[in-house]
């Protein structure tokens, strides 16, 4: 799992970064909100801890942004305010839960990790910029329309969605699509899936906003605030 955490305090983001630590887990430490924002633009963090106030303004707006680009990833707020008030707005702007400081690390790694587990279904069924996806049932829209996809557009779809921001190879989608072997597959197989999926998804297929090709390497559905 990659965890982005965004925390001024040097010592307190990497003491964090330290408590968490696991065979699994990687992480992104920002120390503004600035950072945050560049950091997502080239990678897609699967849980957020944000501190509420930084130097360049509050990890409540990052919150609310993520929310708004369509971003489900759980998000743990850390705030030295724990009055009712600053708790609810945290939650109203979109936080899955919270710690006041100071807090002790180890009830913070059983926060995460009760978020990590809640979050590790967060794809079957989700809702993003005008799309609607439940991966269970197969069943997709765009704009409230029903989309009719194959089951190999589906496999490639949630392959792609569900790595926001991170650029699988030919041959990882390759794998994760044809699951039965990829010997005997053409190799254009995959060329004409992604422009069949395209078609069906984009609002200009030839000049996709989603699914994007990165030259020499693959594709990857791209996350954008």
């Amino acid at each position: 799992m990659k965890i982005l955490i965004l925390e001024d305090d040097d010592a307190l983001c990497r003491g964090i970064e330290l408590a968490l630590k696991g065979a699994d887990r990687t992480f992104t430490l920002c120390f503004s909100l600035a950072e945050a924002r560049a950091k997502l633009r080239d990678d897609a963090p699967e849980l957020f801890i944000l501190d509420v106030n930084l130097p360049d303004g509050s990890g409540l707006d990052f919150c609310a942004e993520l929310r708004a680009a369509g971003n489900s990833a759980p998000v743990l707020m850390l705030t030295a305010n724990d009055t009712e008030l600053d708790i609810v707005t945290g939650l109203e702007r979109g936080a899955d839960d919270y710690v006041t400081k100071p807090f002790s690390l180890a009830v913070l790694r059983a926060r995460v990790d009760a978020l990590s587990r809640r979050g590790s279904h967060s794809t079957a069924k989700v809702a993003v910029q005008g799309f609607a996806f439940d991966f269970e049932t197969l069943r997709f829209e765009k704009n409230g329309q029903a989309v009719e996809l194959s089951k190999t557009e589906a496999r490639l779809l949630q392959a792609l969605f569900s790595n926001k921001g991170q650029t699988l190879t030919r041959e990882q989608l390759l794998e994760r699509i044809w699951t039965d072997g990829t010997e005997f597959v053409d190799e254009n197989a995959l060329s004409v899936a992604v422009r069949r999926l395209r078609a069906k998804l984009e609002d200009e297929p030839s000049e996709p906003r989603f699914i994007v090709t990165v030259h020499g390497i693959g594709y990857k559905w791209a996350v954008k605030l």
